[in-house]
């Protein structure tokens, strides 16, 4: 059974996992390029464009997750509540505290990010502040500060920006082979790295599906029951949830590559009898269960 010092350890082996995984892929598509237009500088390219992309996914990944969203950061001064409750959790949990911002979006939600507990940050929506009550607003802040104390905020962010990549690569590859590839290969070659791309092409958004699982699930049930611990009241993020699962809109800028960092689904997709597959490719657990498994351990 996971605990919160065993996923501790368990998210940082993901993350180099993750992150040394996307350098053998790019290697990999900068080979096969390499070997279509014969010219091995293009495995260069892939091998050095590979390293500056861990790195800047290590470094600037949060900021490219709060520039998507158009988060604004706020002060105590302007919002007074959701800032002491904030710091008065971070001062129970020795955590250090984290900057605040602000989503302007009426859809109920939140999430964590940052490479680690001296560089993270707590975004939440308006609708958020508008809908709950001080109770439950501190159970979605004590889930997303249990996601920077298990050490998710690293490897929620950095899947963000390497799965988005190599979506995008593998797009690339297969257009490139389809409208120009070729060089001096025979044609038997050229049609058995034009399969390649493509496998490459449908592969991909499935790899990036199952890795945001992977990282998602567990670690929402853990968040839950860090966050109850904290505050001590696990109903305050009961009701939370329910109300955030109750809120059936879309966020305006519900983006594919970070829905697995939210508290809850940012897609609006509530109140629907999901299907088998739906319910496998989820990147959340039914918020039903998360509920149940709250009022259960009161």
């Amino acid at each position: 059974m996971a605990t919160a010092y065993s996923q501790k350890d368990s998210n940082v082996r993901k993350t180099w996992f993750i992150m040394f995984g996307f350098f053998i892929m790019i290697i990999l598509i900068g080979w096969a390029f390499s070997w279509i237009y014969q010219s091995p500088v293009i495995l260069y390219i892939a091998v050095g464009f590979s390293i500056a992309m861990n790195f800047f996914s290590y470094w600037y990944s949060d900021k490219i997750v709060l520039k998507m969203t158009s988060a604004q950061p706020i002060s105590r001064e302007t919002h007074r509540d959701l800032w002491n409750i904030t710091e008065n959790l971070c001062i129970a949990t020795g955590l250090p505290m984290p900057k605040i911002y602000l989503i302007d979006d009426k859809a109920p939600n939140a999430f964590a990010t940052g490479r680690n507990q001296d560089n993270a940050v707590v975004a939440v929506t308006s609708g958020l502040l508008e809908s709950l009550d001080r109770n439950e607003l501190e159970g979605v802040v004590a889930h997303e500060l249990a996601h920077i104390q298990n050490r998710d905020i690293l490897l929620m962010t950095v899947v963000v920006v390497l799965v988005g990549f190599i979506t995008l690569l593998s797009d690339f590859f297969l257009r490139s082979l389809l409208f120009g590839g070729g060089g001096n290969r025979d044609g038997r070659a050229q049609l058995t790295m034009i399969l390649v791309g493509v496998a490459l092409a449908i592969l991909s958004p499935i790899v990036a599906i199952v890795i945001k699982m992977a990282v998602s699930r567990r670690r929402e049930f853990l968040a839950d029951a860090s966050g109850a611990l904290m505050t001590r009241y696990p109903e305050g993020l009961a009701s939370a949830l329910e109300k955030i699962s109750s809120y059936s809109m879309p966020m305006r800028k519900a983006n594919n590559a970070m829905a697995h960092m939210y508290i809850s689904n940012p897609f609006g997709v509530k109140g629907k009898k999901m299907g088998f597959l739906n319910r496998m490719f989820m990147t959340h657990p039914p918020v039903e269960e998360r509920i149940k498994a709250l009022r259960n351990n009161k």
